[in-house]
Parts: C-alpha cells; structure tokens; sequence
C-alpha cells in the first residue's frame, strides 16, 4: 500500500504553525484585499486614495488646490495646499504624526477626533497601505514655517542616499525605531500643505501595469465638480505623452453638481436642472475610541445631507453618478436605492392625477422603474459621517438609514417641483409626464414588436410588411436590407438585385420626423414601424443586436435634395432608437451616380459608359476627355432618381457588392446630422432663419430640382 499520502502531511497542527502578519506585511501578503488587483486598476486604486486624502482636506474647507504630477521616471506625486501631515509625535506610539500615518494600518484623523467631518477616506488604511505596496515614498509637509520630510521602502521609513534626483534603488537605511522627521527647508508665512511621491513597487504590480492617464483626467474633473472651486491640475512628463497633448490640464468648476449634469447631459432637454437639497437625522450604534484607547460601543447622533441635480433630455438612456463624501460608488448602494425608490413613488402619484389628460389606464397600466429613468440624467450625492462601505474599494454604500432620509427629501422636493403652479415649471412638469408615460407604452410596444419581428422560415406563417421583398438566405451576416425610396424605385430595384441575400423595403416619400415626435407617435407611424419590424430588434432600450436580421442596413434614396432629407431622417430614427446599429458600422448609405457619360469610339469599338457622383467629378472627366481628344453624347444624362436608372444600371452602379460604392455611417455622422436636423426642422424658428440668412448667398439654383 503507498505511503506518500500520509508522508506528505503534517499530522500535528498547534500554535507553531500560526503565522502572524505584522502590520503592513499584512498588506504585502494579500494587496488584493486592500486594492482589488495588483494590475492597472490596482494602480489607480493606490493613486485614488492618495487623492481623495488630498480632497478631504479641501472638503473640511483647508487648501483650493490639488496637483497630480505623472513623472517621467514612472513614479506620480500628489500635491495639495491643506493643513498638513501633523508633524508631532503621537503620545501612545511615540511616533510622530507622518510616520503613524504611512506606516499604521487604521491610523488616522477620520474615526471620529473632530479633525474631519464628511470624508471619503475612511478606513485609515489608504496611505499605509500606498505606502506597503511602494518601492519609495517621500513625503514632504509644510506646517509652522518649516519644510518636514520623511522617506520609507516598502513602508518601512528611513534615509535614501541620493545622488541628486531621487532613485528607488538607491541604497537605503532603516530606521532603527522611531524614523527622524527630517526639516529640509523653509515653509512661507502661513504656508501648509503636503507633498507625496511615490513609486510602486514592481515586486507587488504585474508587468504592463501603468497609469490611466483618461481615467485620471475623468476622476480629477469629477473631483471639481463635486468640490465648488477646487482647483484640480494633472501634468503628464511621460516620456510616451503625445506631442500634442498639452502637458497640464486644469479643472475648476463653481456651479457643483448643477454643472456636473449639464456636463452629463448631451441630449435635448426636457426640463432644466431640477436640484433636489435636504438633510435628515439617524442615530448609529459604532465602537469609539474612549480616554484610555479602548473601543467602546457607543451611540451617536449623524447627520445625511443630500444633494440631488438631475435633469430629463430626450434620450432614452439613463446617465446616473453617485457619490458618498464626493467619492464614487459606482455599484451604487442605500442613497441610490433611496433616489430610484422614490423617483418611481413620486412619477407614479404624478401620472395618476394627470390620467385623464394623458389616457391612463389606472387599472391596466402600471409606471416602472425604467419609465422613470428614460433620458434621465442625475448625479446623487450625500455627505455623511463615518460611511459604511462594502469593501475598502467603496463600491457601495451599505448605511442603511440614507435610504429612507434620501427618500424623503426627493419624494418632497420632486413633488414640490411636479405640481408648481409657475408656469415654466408647470411646463416642464407636463413633458415629464408625458415622456414617463410614453416611455411606458413605447416598453410594452417594443416588447410586442420583438416578440412578432423573428425571422420566419418557409414553413411559418409570415408576419413581415407585405411590402417587404425579402431574401433567401437566412444568413444574418450576409444578408442586406436596402431601404429604398418610392415603389418605382422598387420596381427596377427587384430585377437589380440578388435575391439570394439582398431584401427591399420600400418607403413612402419622407416618414416621421421622430427628433420631435413621442415614442407612442413613433411607433404608430406605419413607415416607422415597418423598418423596426423588418430589422427585428425591437426599439429604444429594448433594442438587441444580435437579434437582428441584416448585417447591413443600406438606405438607397435618389441622389438629390429630397433624398438627402430621407435620409436623414431615416438616420435620425436609428440614432435615436436603434443606435447599436450604427455604433456596430452596420448602416450605409448607398451612392447612386448622378450623370452617366457615354464616351463614343471609332469603328467597331463600343461606346463606354463612365458615370460620376458629383458636379466635380462630371468636370474633371470633361476636362479629361477633351484632353485626350474624346467625343461623348450630348445631352448627358443626369438621373432625377433612382426610377429613371434600367436595372442593369442601377446593378453596376448601386447594389453590385463587386462595382458599388456605400458610405458607412459612423455614429459622429449620426451626432451631426442629428444636429444639423435640429437645426433645419426643430421648432426653434430663429437659429434656423439665421443659417438660411448665412447661407443664401451659397446658394446653387442648378441644385434646386423643378
């Protein structure tokens, strides 16, 4: 019988086999608990908490200014003009004030001293823990005239023998107790802040892992936002930094969160920023340091502040941001959970008393959450005392008394706004309703046009628009839709095309213009429905692309002034409800020809066609052709439409896949034309007739068709 299985283990197990971690070997042993990966975002992480110690300096009202410095040797430096490191020794641990702070895990000002209020850095681990994870860290604190400096390696402190310019691998001394504050220098009259360096540690961080220099301007403009006239700069000396880039970048906002939203928000609006401001008490039950430095379980009063910016725009897609003491929470928590329950408590009271006004069913119909989200944008914020996160990451706020405090104050102060009697409020008031209505009818719409657009095989009965001239092959990939102008377009574009993968949906003339109409109008128009049919990808939020039909949707509209309006109007309704498909490069434009030239040969030689697509390119060929001593028939022939084309003709020119030429529409094209649509048929009359104005003495009558 084998003996290796018990040879191989240890059959006792007693206290000598314990392994205690001091301190931050702790940290050194498993990062990952405390900065969520040892990869890029673990990076980040490090810097975050060295920041938001820098912010929470300017939030208790000390210092309107943070710099963040990317150098070049790869180490990063954060910079901030508060009250400073305290640079006196601690009376328990002997240890002066910086050295508590980067060396002792839950060491700090923010566990209830007075030093802080409402903070983002909470646990008191963020500096230790930078520090544990760092090759080098220098700190410099300016406090009482006098310029103080400590260095550590791997958190221990110490001395490095620089040779000028501060280098990780220099040799390096440890403190043999407690590390002297060294001064260095002298500080200005009234002068405090302080200074932190550091380089990670390449024996904790995977290989490839850098600083996001995106991710940090985000954060950093965020930062301003949330904190009213803070001054945040971030400078890059990367050696990798583009040359035109510029090298500093500086973010100062004074309008909070208001501005914040505006930022958000790229859609046409519906409302103007709606701010929602309010505070409410709780009582909790947290362990306290007591006299003697033990924890003592003891019971305190805290205040929530709240404070809400939130706006409605036309969109369909919600844009919501959270924030606990201006640090983010992206996986939401209680103060989210609190928003969201009563956004949908307070729209719901609101549809009832306007039922009769807006055909609510009360009994058949119900508001859900999403109706209320549709095209919302909204930044929630609340500062509170002592936060309880899920995690040192702060992910997600876990107090759960905000949720019912932020409740109250949105329900209130919505309400408040909702049923205002002022007549710009009352209003905007009105389209709220109505958009979370027919945002409600367009959900239930959508799903019951996804469930009746799957693709039917011969064996089932057809659902499609009787209109559609569907192709064989069930292909998605393959498969093209061309959305065509007109039934004598159609006519000739059935024997121009192939079958077999190629499918035609005629149009009649212009369809809706849905940049102004509701969903529900939207849905009802035939035209519009019969595109969102045919594609089978439902609309809007509901929209899947993989459940699409085509791998290319190609509107092919006749080439002049009457086209270019269809198509921009067809492009604004896949802008605005099925925008994956452009965003995923599967819609085109086809590029009909505008003239065809026939060149004329001697002898037997037949006469070649040569069609162009623009004025400019009719005259170059001209020009070439008289060149080189070639005749052409006269008149030449300019097609009005696609009809006036054979189908031959409109095969080589427009919907042969070996001879044609398409135009992807990328989702910039989208964002213009969207733009220049509202410009040319928006309800605002002024911008239009000052771009009429500015554009008249342009104008080219040849390209007016009569």
């Amino acid at each position: 019988m084998s003996t290796s299985s018990t040879t191989s283990r240890q059959p006792n197990y007693d206290a000598q086999h314990l392994q205690v971690l001091e301190g931050l070997e702790a940290v050194r042993k498993r990062p990952g608990m405390y900065i969520g990966s040892t990869d890029s975002r673990g990076l980040m992480h490090c810097l975050w908490e060295i920041l938001d110690n820098a912010v929470d300096e300017a939030l208790g009202g000390y210092g309107s200014s943070i710099t963040v410095v990317l150098h070049g040797d790869g180490s990063v430096e954060v910079r901030d003009t508060g009250r400073g490191v305290p640079v006196d020794v601690e009376s328990r641990t002997g240890l002066t004030g910086v050295e508590v702070v980067y060396t002792k895990l839950h060491a700090g000002g923010k566990f209830g001293g007075g030093s802080y209020a409402a903070v983002g850095g909470l646990h008191g681990v963020g500096a230790s823990v930078v520090n544990a994870l760092s090759g080098r860290l220098d700190v410099e604190v300016d406090r009482a005239g006098k310029t103080y400096a400590m260095s550590f390696r791997r958190g221990q402190a110490g001395v490095f023998d620089d040779d000028g310019e501060p280098d990780p691998e220099a040799p390096f001394t440890p403190a043999d107790g407690p590390a002297e504050l060294r001064v260095v220098g002298k500080a200005k009259r009234g002068v405090t802040g302080t200074r932190v360096r550091y380089w990670a540690d390449p024996q904790i961080f995977i290989k490839g892992s850098h600083f996001a220099l995106d991710e940090l301007h985000r954060r950093a403009r965020q930062t301003a936002f949330l904190v009213p006239g803070l001054q945040l700069s971030v400078t890059d000396e990367r050696p990798e930094r583009l040359p035109d880039q510029p090298a500093t970048r500086t973010y100062k906002y004074d309008g909070g969160i208001s501005e914040f939203v505006e930022y958000l928000a790229q859609d046409e609006k519906i409302t103007d920023v709606i701010r929602l401001q309010g505070t409410g008490d709780y009582t909790e039950t947290v362990p306290v340091l007591d006299k003697n430095g033990h924890m003592v379980s003891t019971e305190v009063d805290r205040t929530c502040e709240v404070d809400i910016a939130l706006r409605w725009g036309a969109d369909y897609e919600p844009t919501l941001r959270s924030f606990v003491n201006i640090v983010a929470t992206p996986k939401g928590g209680t103060h989210l959970a609190g928003f969201e329950q009563a956004l949908v408590k307070t729209l719901r009271k609101q549809v009832e008393n306007h039922a009769r006004r807006v055909k609510f069913n009360t009994k058949k119909e119900k508001i859900e959450k999403d109706d209320t989200l549709a095209g919302l944008t909204a930044v929630v914020s609340v500062r509170i005392d002592e936060p309880q996160f899920e995690g040192q990451t702060k992910e997600v706020l876990g107090t759960p008394p905000i949720r019912a405090i932020v409740a109250k104050v949105v329900e209130q102060q919505l309400t408040s706004f909702l049923t205002s009697t002022k007549r710009a409020e009352k209003e905007q008031a009105a389209l709220v309703v109505d958009k979370v209505v027919s945002e409600m009818r367009a959900r239930i719409a959508a799903r019951m046009h996804k469930e009746v657009s799957r693709r039917k095989n011969a064996l089932e009965s057809s659902t499609m628009p009787t209109k559609l001239a569907d192709c064989r092959s069930t292909d998605m990939e393959r498969s093209e839709l061309f959305i065509v102008e007109g039934d004598s377009a159609l006519g000739t574009a059935k024997s121009a095309r192939d079958s077999e993968f190629q499918a035609l949906l005629p149009i009649r003339g212009k369809i809706l213009n849905v940049q102004k109409a509701s969903i529900t109008d939207m849905l009802r128009n035939s035209e519009c429905a019969a595109i969102i049919q045919v594609i089978g990808a439902g609309s809007g939020r509901s929209f899947d692309l993989e459940t699409a039909r085509y791998g290319k949707i190609i509107m092919m509209t006749d080439a002049d002034v009457d086209g270019a309006h269809i198509r921009t109007l067809l492009l604004t309704l896949f802008h605005r409800y099925m925008r994956p498909l452009v965003e995923e490069g599967r819609v085109y434009a086809a590029v009909p020809p505008l003239h065809r030239v026939e060149v004329i040969h001697g002898g037997s030689k037949k006469n070649e066609l040569v069609y162009t697509y623009s004025e400019a390119e009719l005259l170059k060929l001209l020009k070439s052709l008289e060149r080189r001593g070639k005749r052409y028939k006269e008149p030449i022939q300019r097609y009005k439409g696609l009809g006036e084309m054979d189908a031959d003709q409109l095969a080589e020119t427009t919907m042969d896949p070996g001879h044609r030429t398409l135009r992807r529409v990328r989702i910039e094209d989208a964002e213009a034309a969207s733009a220049m649509f509202e410009l040319l048929m928006g309800s605002e009359v002024a911008p239009r007739k000052q771009f009429i104005i500015e554009g008249a003495e342009e104008l080219d009558r040849e390209r007016i068709d009569a």
